[in-house]
């Protein structure tokens, strides 16, 4: 297997630094995802796209029978993080979107992997079936509950998956479960200093929600996070704004206090329009439920990991990584990415929709050193170093990672046997409910600018 993927180690780069390139926002990666499905359907893979009622959503499959495994990858960018491939802040001109949390390394990396088990898999080496989950939006998108919701994990055996970092770490951290929703206050425009008693400013309903919150975060359970932007909040201060949007996030560990949570939150959006006798439109943009950790997954993934890691950096990536880590506080020494970590038990910070996929079948990943040590994701200097043979270094670490313990998933039936029992201890009888709403779509226009309307007519 290792030979395999370390065969795919050019064209694999070419893909990510095109992907890198392109930067496309959640729900838009049009050429992401295509290039992906293209290239595995070229080397004689089944590509279902458009799954789940999403346009860049797709299936890629080989192989028949048991086991099912699948890997998932991912391919979308975040906003406001255009960045050169070099150790200094040098935005690029365009979209402003950048590949801050790796995404073009992690989708390429599980592709890469699917395509070095190919040959086994046709020749009957390996007997199974292997899916490759196109996973669009992670970044707030919640892409994967719609997938889940669609049935389209139903009958898989085990799922694997990884995500960059500046370290590598076998295993799932706890995941924060979360809600991500938009209001939209509709007012009245007036002149702010001729006629001001005609306005209802939407961007003070905005204002009053924001401090509604703030008093309310006092009441909430401990490691309860909220935090918001203001995407929209008028155009100039002499007239009184007739439109303005709040962005917010609501995450706790458990799922069931973040539905509370955001009850709770929508109250102070209403509370807010109510005091400005503004109109509230509420933009549910899915919720994505805590990991589910698999420890007997896991256990494959860093034995492979810590057997497979030999990360070193050379000459100028050392030169360029001692540039970074001046950006950086306390950051750890450069030979730290040698190791490798075990994920604890403490809750995590981050939320994934992975948590989503976890409910419903044995789920396990690990990291991979991608980013210089001490690098934060969603960073210009993760942007950076995904961009430069660094991020290379480690998206080939992941891929050959995932191959071997996809080789061992397949060949050792006890593996799956241990997972699938585990998965049942830790549900102890409870369903998957996921946070996103019965009935709702994906919010497949989550990344475009708010549209500007007036409050007569609605």
């Amino acid at each position: 297997m290792d030979a395999a993927v370390q065969a795919r180690a050019e064209s694999s780069w070419a893909l990510a630094q095109k992907i890198w390139s392109w930067a496309e926002p959640g729900y838009q990666e049009k050429r992401s995802a295509a290039l992906l499905a293209d290239t595995l359907e070229a080397a004689g893979f089944k590509v279902e796209r458009g799954v789940a009622r999403i346009p860049t959503a797709f299936i890629a499959t080989l192989g028949t029978g048991q086991p099912v495994l699948g890997i998932l990858g991912e391919f979308d960018a975040l906003p406001g993080l255009a960045q050169d491939a070099v150790p200094f802040r040098k935005p690029l001109a365009g979209s402003g979107y950048g590949h801050a949390c790796g995404h073009h390394l992690f989708g390429v990396a599980s592709a890469t992997a699917c395509l070095a088990l190919a040959e086994p898999l046709k020749k009957g080496t390996i007997k199974g079936t292997l899916r490759f989950y196109g996973c669009p939006a992670e970044e707030g998108g919640s892409a994967k509950a719609f997938m889940v919701r669609a049935g389209l994990f139903n009958d898989c055996d085990a799922v694997l998956h990884w995500h960059p970092s500046s370290r590598n770490v076998a295993g799932d951290l706890p995941s924060l479960a979360r809600v991500a929703v938009k209001f939209r206050f509709h007012g009245t425009s007036a002149h702010a200093a001729a006629a001001p008693e005609k306005g209802r400013s939407a961007l003070e309903a905005v204002a009053l929600t924001n401090h509604a919150v703030a008093l309310l975060r006092e009441h909430t359970p401990d490691f309860t996070r909220i935090h918001h932007v203001i995407t929209d909040g008028g155009g100039s201060p002499n007239v009184v704004p007739d439109f303005s949007e709040v962005y917010y996030y609501v995450r706790h560990p458990k799922s069931e206090i973040v539905r509370g949570l955001y009850a709770r939150v929508v109250k102070c959006a209403q509370a807010g329009a109510l005091a400005t006798e503004t109109k509230l439109e509420i933009f549910p943009e899915g919720g994505i439920v805590e990991m589910l950790p698999n420890s007997a997954l896991a256990a494959v993934c860093q034995v492979n990991l810590e057997r497979l890691n030999d990360l070193r950096y050379d000459a100028e990536e050392e030169k360029f990584a001692a540039r970074i880590q001046t950006t950086l506080e306390t950051p750890p020494p450069l030979d730290s990415l040698r190791r490798v970590e075990r994920a604890g038990g403490s809750g995590g910070t981050g939320s994934t929709d992975v948590g989503d996929v976890s409910w419903v079948v044995p789920t396990a990943g690990f990291t991979a050193a991608c980013w210089v040590p001490g690098t934060s994701a969603h960073s210009w200097q993760a942007v950076a170093a995904g961009g430069t043979t660094i991020g290379r270094k480690g998206m080939l670490l992941a891929a050959r990672t995932l191959a071997a313990s996809a080789w061992d998933l397949f060949t050792d039936p006890k593996l799956l046997t241990a997972a699938k029992a585990e998965h049942r201890e830790r549900l102890a009888g409870r369903k998957y409910q996921p946070l996103i709403e019965p009935g709702q779509e994906p919010p497949l226009e989550y990344r475009n600018p708010p549209q500007r309307r007036s409050a007569e007519g609605q």
